[in-house]
């Protein structure tokens, strides 16, 4: 299993840096070059609502990206520090899910809708420490991490 790690500072212009890198190691582990712009497009909504989370609550800490490689699925989780729903634990929903129950604001519901638009596999947690969207995407080629 191979991970890459990244974090940013909550800042609009770091969250092309996220998509490049999320789309390099995605090429890297074998993700389909035709599913690439995909990859691209869910990580920079991704990023950009937790940049945009952490900007509205007056966070300071870093927007986390952690890249995964298993045997056969590459995932992505892009995770913010904005305190979810309390009440022990972390609720964990799928992405149309989410989109549906969410109680936020309508730019949150929209990137949410064009996450679950473009990945057929999205789970979004929320809990006290902050909130996580983790996406992931078949590896079809050999890796070349390993």
């Amino acid at each position: 299993m191979a991970t890459v790690e990244l974090r940013f500072s909550a800042q609009p212009e770091h969250v092309r840096t996220a998509r490049l890198v999320a789309a390099a190691v995605a090429r890297r582990v074998g993700v389909e070059e035709a599913v690439l712009d995909e990859v691209r497009l869910a990580v920079g909504e991704a990023c950009s609502r937790a940049v945009g989370l952490h900007r509205l609550n007056g966070l300071t800490g870093p927007v986390r990206v952690v890249l995964t490689e298993d045997e056969k699925v590459f995932s992505i989780e892009v995770g913010d520090e904005v305190p979810g729903p309390s009440g022990g634990g972390s609720d964990a929903v799928s992405g149309m899910t989410a989109v549906l129950e969410s109680d936020g604001e309508a730019e949150d519901e929209m990137g949410l809708a064009v996450i679950t638009g473009l990945v057929d596999d999205v789970e979004v947690t929320s809990g006290e420490s902050g909130g996580t969207i983790r996406m992931s995407w078949p590896v079809a080629g050999v890796s070349e991490l390993h």
